[in-house]
């Protein structure tokens, strides 16, 4: 089913791999889909998952202002100590949240928050190794620079398909440069409540760890970056994810 939607993009983006849900992307574009939900999963959704998405709507968020170039969600929550999947590492002693003001926000993108194992990167959960519980009170909030969302359980806007492509061939990176890519050219995302718990799959953290160093050496390159220029993405990527990402958005005209 997939070869016959798109033969082009099943090859370039190859086969059993998480990138494959691009394909999902795009029969939600077929169907016109205002608002498209991507979960992981091991992800076990509460009885309130989805009954307070906020996508479309104009809400009143916690607003933090940063001087550096990325926000970390997770450093703002009550497990100060860690932080999130693809946020610079460079920039982790620097975190401060002490501008915080009530600002509302359109919200394009929604992205909750998820209780049991965060998503952290393979550093953070070897030194950690948490099982966290959120605090509701710290949500919903956004920030003023790029922050790293994922694709385990987020809402988008129909409206941001075209951009929002889950980058194959560059590892645990798909998610994370696919969110720093919208929210630079435009998209704004709110962090919600967490609305599942993760019992995470079986991961070797060393693996994970390799899947990640190319984020360890872009990340922070990549924040400073495309904000003045968002296809400034398609330096760090290897050639045939460009060539997917443009035969994914060919679906688009």
């Amino acid at each position: 089913m997939q070869e016959a939607r798109d033969k082009e993009l099943s090859d370039a983006i190859g086969w059993n791999c998480i990138q494959r849900r691009n394909f999902g992307l795009l029969w939600a574009h077929d169907l016109k889909a205002d608002v498209v939900a991507v979960i992981d999963d091991d992800n076990i959704p509460y009885e309130f998952w989805g009954k307070e998405m906020n996508v479309g709507n104009e809400i009143e968020v916690d607003y933090y202002e940063t001087e550096l170039p990325a926000f970390d969600a997770i450093g703002a929550t009550n497990y100060k100590n860690l932080w999130h999947r693809g946020y610079p590492l460079q920039l982790l002693p620097k975190r401060d949240y002490t501008r915080k003001s009530k600002k509302k926000i359109k919200v394009d993108v929604q992205a909750d928050f998820w209780n049991g194992d965060p998503d952290i990167d393979a550093i953070c959960r070897m030194e950690h190794a948490p099982e966290c519980t959120f605090d509701d009170k710290y949500f919903p909030m956004a920030a003023n620079k790029l922050t790293p969302f994922n694709s385990q359980n987020t809402f988008i806007s129909g409206k941001w398909l075209k951009e929002y492509f889950l980058f194959p061939h560059i590892g645990r990176m798909d998610d994370i440069w696919a969110a720093y890519y919208v929210e630079a050219k435009g998209c704004s995302v709110i962090f919600s409540k967490a609305s599942v718990f993760q019992a995470r799959n079986p991961h070797d953290l060393t693996v994970d760890m390799k899947a990640e160093y190319l984020g360890y050496e872009n990340n922070l390159k990549i924040v400073e970056q495309l904000p003045s220029n968002p296809e400034k993405i398609l330096n760090y990527l290897p050639g045939r994810s460009v060539y997917a990402f443009k035969q994914y958005q060919k679906n688009f005209n």
